[in-house]
Formats: C-alpha cells, sequence, structure tokens
C-alpha cells in the first residue's frame, strides 16, 4: 500500500526582497528560542546535578552484565510515576524519596521481563532496606491475578508488587524519553532524579550489578 501524499497548490508569489526579510526574521527567531532550549535542557533541575555527577562517577562500573546502562548526562527529575500496590492503596514514587531506588517496568507478556524478575528479587533481598528498594511495577492491563501468580509461582517473596493496570507509567517514562521498550529500569537517587536508565533486561544479581548499586548507595 503506498502511501498518500497531499495534493499541491499553487501559492502566490512573494516578492524577493520581502521573502527575504521573512527568511531572516525566522531564523532570528528560531536561533533564539533554539538557544533558550539548549540552555534549560543543559540546565535542568538543579536538585538533579548531583545525580548526574554521581553518574559520572559510578560510569567506570558500568561494564560486563550492566554495561548497556545509559548513565545519566543532564539532570532529570524522575516523572512522580503513580500506581498502586498490593492492597490497591494508590502510591507515588515521591512516598520513596530518601533512598536510592531501582525503579522497573514489566509485564508477564514481556519474556525478557519474567527473566529478569529473579534477579531483581535477589538484588532487592541482598540490598534492600531503609538506604535502598526495588520498585517493579507491573503494567498488565487485563487480568490482575496473572502478575500475582507469576510471582507466587516463581517464588519470588523479596519485591512489593506494585502494579499500574492504565500502564500509564510506561507512557510518563515514554513521555520524558526514557521507556523505549520493555523492561525499562532507571537507578533513581534519593531526591528523584535519574543516575541511570536501561532498556532491556540485565543480570541484576550479577557481582558487577551489585557493586554498580552499591557504589550508587548514598551513605
Amino acid at each position: 500500500m503506498t502511501e498518500q501524499t497531499p495534493p499541491t497548490r499553487s501559492r502566490p508569489r512573494i516578492p524577493m526582497a520581502l521573502a527575504a526579510v521573512i527568511i531572516g526574521v525566522g531564523a532570528a527567531t528560531v536561533a533564539i528560542y533554539g538557544m533558550r532550549g539548549l540552555q534549560g535542557n543543559a540546565s535542568g533541575d538543579p536538585v538533579c546535578r548531583p545525580a548526574v555527577d554521581l553518574a559520572r562517577t559510578l560510569k567506570p562500573l558500568a561494564h560486563g552484565e550492566v554495561a548497556a546502562l545509559t548513565m545519566a548526562s543532564q539532570p532529570l527529575r524522575v516523572p512522580d510515576l503513580a500506581f498502586n500496590d498490593d492492597a490497591g492503596k494508590p502510591r507515588k514514587l515521591s512516598e520513596f524519596r530518601g533512598r536510592t531506588l531501582l525503579v522497573n517496568l514489566w509485564a508477564t507478556w514481556c519474556v525478557p521481563c519474567r527473566k529478569e524478575m529473579p534477579a531483581l528479587d535477589q538484588l532487592q533481598a541482598k540490598l534492600g532496606g531503609p538506604k535502598f528498594e526495588v520498585v517493579a511495577i507491573n503494567i498488565d492491563t487485563r487480568d490482575p491475578e496473572k502478575p500475582k501468580e507469576f510471582l507466587k509461582e516463581a517464588g519470588l517473596a523479596n519485591l512489593g508488587y506494585f502494579h499500574d493496570n492504565s500502564a500509564k507509567v510506561f507512557q510518563d517514562l515514554k513521555a520524558a524519553g526514557r521507556a523505549l521498550g520493555m523492561p525499562t529500569s532507571m537507578l533513581v537517587d534519593p531526591s528523584g532524579c535519574e543516575i541511570a536508565t536501561l532498556a532491556g533486561p540485565a543480570e541484576w544479581a550479577s557481582d558487577d550489578a551489585i557493586k554498580l548499586v552499591k557504589a550508587a548507595i548514598q551513605p
């Protein structure tokens, strides 16, 4: 099926001198707003600048099983994701402020997600506590019992069960340019700022991952 293109319409001619003025004004406007946009992106949220410094420190540790991690290069406040806990109580990511987080989006229909979950469960068992938590958010939109059954059958008892049946958490991260597929993981500092993002699975219980996450946990 070929793509249709809209029919062309004849346009009135514009005198060359007037056209030059219009082009000049337009270019100047683009330059001004372009510079402002770049400046805004470069500065980001000042609260998140320490997270970028931390990411720079951690970069040499992003190898082996976690080599695919993309370290934060600009300050970014992670969207305040809204989801529910095991009891159906509404929760927000901001409730976890004060500790380093590994936020993970997963679904039972995602084969790499299912394979990754045991490693996330082990990571939570090894490092979970007052300073660190794996926040794994399920985004199954059909059968709400299926994710619970999967966790139970796989014996994954260390992870808290969080879910968003609307999958809006994925759209929120996608809008921030941080969710390209499933699974998606974000390492987040205690202020709610991005340290690193990973598109795809990882061996989160490996020595490489444990060493990096330990270094990311602030004293």
